[in-house]
């Protein structure tokens, strides 16, 4: 009995010890674990110092030269931004009574310049002069394909030659304009000789024609001579009706729409327009010509090298709340010859 109690005494006092050792040595072993790993964080930082940045001093640039838009000729002429009365945008402009020939507003109108896609209504004039048949089928060919690359209108694509006529005046479609000239008898160098000649006979004596869509810029006109030639287009009633086609879903029933891109872009809403042609390249910048009645008064409007996509429309706009605003018995400036 007091044997079993001694043994009872002992275990309690070694249970005792060991509570308090443990903890002790387990606090050192961590101390030791955390010890050994600051000194890799250490060791590690002293073997991989940090790199210094390198900054790039060289640049590398493409291969090709970017080549700027060539200045419209009315610029190199020093003609865009002159200040005029109606703070017009187009460099050239004219506003003529349709009736009595009687200019009312004028900004250099006797120079010659670019006159781009306007060049298709003499196509048109010379295509309906010529009396060949409308119905008749073309075909665009290689020749059509290789003078404007880019076209909705594919190689050995059929359409007539009235379809092709409407394509060049609405849609300015140069590949339809180019196959006009080229099935006219002759080829396209009969067919530019019989645009200067009618050019000749419309009293254009400042004007040139070098081809049929107007992409060259050796076709030029002054905007004297093309209120001449917007009066004879105007005489043209198949031009007067593809220039202003009211639907668009009525052209040409069986072929795509995104053939009819029309350049028609001021509405008959907001003017009453008989005949409109927009044109546009490089070297004539934004034009636009167009017949109109305004206070039922016809007028023949020609804005040439416009500057911005909208401003030639705009130009217009503001011609025709000019003259709406003219007071009754105004002088005209001049009368065309």
């Amino acid at each position: 009995m007091h044997l079993n109690r001694f043994w009872l005494l002992v275990c309690t006092l070694l249970l005792a010890v060991n509570t308090t050792v443990n903890p002790v040595a387990a606090a050192s072993k961590d101390k030791e674990k955390q010890a050994k790993t600051s000194k890799v964080v250490v060791k590690t930082a002293t073997k991989t110092p940090k790199k210094p940045k390198t900054v790039r001093v060289t640049v590398t640039r493409s291969a090709e030269s970017v080549v700027p838009a060539r200045p419209s000729l009315a610029t190199a002429l020093g003609l865009r931004g002159q200040h005029d009365e109606l703070s017009l945008k187009s460099s050239v402009a004219m506003v003529v009574n349709q009736d009595t020939k009687e200019v009312y507003f004028e900004k250099n109108p006797s120079v010659s310049l670019p006159i781009a896609s306007i060049t298709k209504l003499m196509t048109a004039m010379v295509v309906l002069d010529s009396k060949l048949p409308l119905d008749e089928t073309l075909e665009i060919n290689a020749d059509d394909v290789h003078i404007y690359r880019t076209s909705r209108l594919a190689g050995g694509t059929v359409l007539t030659r009235e379809e092709a006529l409407l394509l060049a005046l609405m849609s300015s479609e140069n590949r339809a304009a180019y196959t006009l000239g080229r099935n006219y008898p002759g080829g396209v160098p009969a067919f530019v000789g019989a645009m200067n000649r009618k050019a000749k006979e419309l009293g254009m004596d400042h004007s040139h024609f070098a081809d049929p869509t107007g992409l060259l810029s050796e076709n030029v006109a002054s905007a004297e001579d093309l209120t001449r030639m917007l009066n004879a287009a105007y005489q043209y009633k198949m031009i007067r009706e593809f220039s202003t086609w009211p639907d668009l879903t009525m052209v040409i029933a069986k072929r795509p729409q995104k053939f009819l891109n029309t350049n028609r872009l001021v509405r008959s809403g907001d003017m009453n327009i008989g005949l409109q042609k927009t044109g546009f390249i490089n070297a004539a910048g934004k034009c636009l010509v167009m017949q109109a009645r305004v206070n039922n008064t016809p007028l023949l409007l020609v804005f040439l090298d416009s500057v911005g996509t909208q401003s030639r429309f705009a130009d217009a706009v503001r011609v025709r709340d000019w003259y709406e605003r003219m007071p009754s018995g105004a002088q005209p400036i001049r009368r065309l010859m």
